[in-house]
């Protein structure tokens, strides 16, 4: 099990080992969940978005926009 602390700005750090694993990366969008009293996080990469086309029957117009997106983000 790996560990953080939480900082006075409710800041953790992602240890590097599961960064690796979950290709978490500068810059990559978490999503937080709460779950029967858990929280949750999913880190939105690419392999994600692969993992879900069609879960939502947009025909792919949700993945385009959710990686132009992505895309203008990473320009700020």
């Amino acid at each position: 099990m790996e560990t953080s602390i939480v900082t006075s700005k409710g800041q953790v750090v992602i240890p590097s080992k599961l960064r690796r694993k979950y290709g978490i990366k500068n810059g990559t969008r978490i999503h937080f969940y709460e779950v029967n009293g858990e929280i949750r996080i999913v880190p939105v990469t690419p392999e994600l978005i692969d993992k879900n086309i069609g879960l939502l029957g947009t025909k792919g117009k949700l993945m385009r926009a959710l990686l132009e997106d992505k895309k203008r983000e990473r320009e700020l």
